[in-house]
């Protein structure tokens, strides 16, 4: 399996958000983000693409932040990891896994999952396909 792991653990190959290009498309991943509460409202296309983990990008978890701080990378590369920001990411993680189980499809749910609810497995795995 092809592999691009984000700082915190999530393998971007498997996003829908980062695999939407069409209109229709990421209409559709905007649909699912709101249904599943990542956002508050149904956001437009341009608002929902995936423009990557930067710090233009406010990170739910604070670690684009944190990694800059500890000038790093990913979350495993730094002498404190893990730490308590990435013992809170997986719990939270783990939450919206069982949210997400509950309001999508099994198709939805699939790409979800391999994309997003892995986190830890990425994070200590030793693989150099990471997303600076």
């Amino acid at each position: 399996m092809e592999k691009k792991i984000t700082l915190c653990g999530d393998n971007c190959i498997e996003c829908p958000r980062y695999n939407a290009h069409s209109d229709n498309e990421l209409s559709a991943v905007a649909e699912l983000w709101y249904r599943i509460g990542w956002r508050t409202s149904v956001v437009s296309n341009d608002e929902i693409a995936c423009k990557g983990c930067s710090s233009h990008k406010q990170c739910t978890y604070n670690l684009v932040e944190c990694t800059h701080e500890h000038n790093v990378n990913k979350c495993n590369q730094c002498s404190e990891f893990p730490c308590s920001k990435t013992a809170d990411m997986l719990k939270r993680s783990a939450e919206y896994e069982k949210k997400c189980s509950e309001v999508c499809s099994e198709q939805e749910f699939a790409a979800l999952k391999k994309a997003f609810f892995n986190k830890e497995h990425y994070l200590t795995e030793q693989s150099d396909n990471s997303v600076p």
